[in-house]
């Protein structure tokens, strides 16, 4: 009797569940694997759709429109958790000491170090006034209306100078290994504070803001030509 081929046997196998799995999360993997400087480009990307809430809420205030505070204060809110207390705070203990210690781009550092803290004192501020009773004093609404502002003209620079001067140059005085070990840690905490879609929920938190204030629609921006 003549054995069969080794091959042949493996071909009659059946696939396991077990192997099914392996396999979808070998599909996944390539998606998961983010640069530092990705990773703090793609944050940037939700924080500049928060900055679009912000707009509409100056637009409807400087128009005399109903403004609900809620959706503000949930972005404020988002502001401070996702972007001030962990995009940022990474921002200040990893990256910005590596450019001192480098003596590379350090006046570009410490504005984007003071601009941080003024942020914080004007999410302070929109927290303080997003709410009905704040949107029906005219002196409050004033207020409101322009933390918002001024926030959206610091941050619109400030974010535009990291992703093309800081972010690309912090590639250059780090090793390949501690970047890749940074971006391990990026991850690891992200993961730690907002669960393993942390991003991905962000994302969706701000949607659902965007959607409340009316501008979730991408099409409505297009302009009629």
């Amino acid at each position: 009797m003549v054995a069969a081929p080794a091959h042949a046997l493996a071909v009659d196998q059946p696939v396991t569940k077990e192997q099914d799995k392996e396999k979808e999360k070998e599909k996944q993997s390539p998606d998961e694997e983010v640069s530092p400087a990705e990773d703090l480009m793609r944050e940037h990307g939700v924080f500049k759709r928060i900055l679009l809430v912000y707009g509409e809420g100056v637009r409807r205030i400087d128009a005399n429109q109903d403004l609900p505070p809620d959706p503000i204060l949930d972005a404020a809110k988002l502001v401070r958790s996702f972007v001030e207390d962990y995009h940022e705070k990474f921002e200040e203990n990893f990256l910005f000491p590596r450019f001192r210690m480098a003596n590379m781009q350090i006046e570009l550092v410490d504005v984007l170090t003071v601009q941080h803290q003024a942020g914080r004192t004007l999410i302070d501020i929109t927290i303080k006034y997003a709410n009905l009773s704040s949107l029906r004093d005219s002196s409050d609404k004033r207020q409101l209306r322009e933390s918002m502002a001024e926030f959206i003209r610091m941050y619109r620079p400030h974010e535009a100078r990291e992703d093309t001067v800081l972010f690309p140059a912090f590639r250059t005085i780090v090793s390949a290994n501690e970047y890749d070990s940074l971006g391990e840690d990026f991850e690891k905490k992200e993961h730690e504070l907002f669960g393993d879609d942390g991003f991905e929920k962000m994302v969706g938190r701000v949607a659902t803001i965007e959607k409340v204030m009316g501008i979730y629609d991408l099409a409505q921006f297009t302009p009629k030509v």
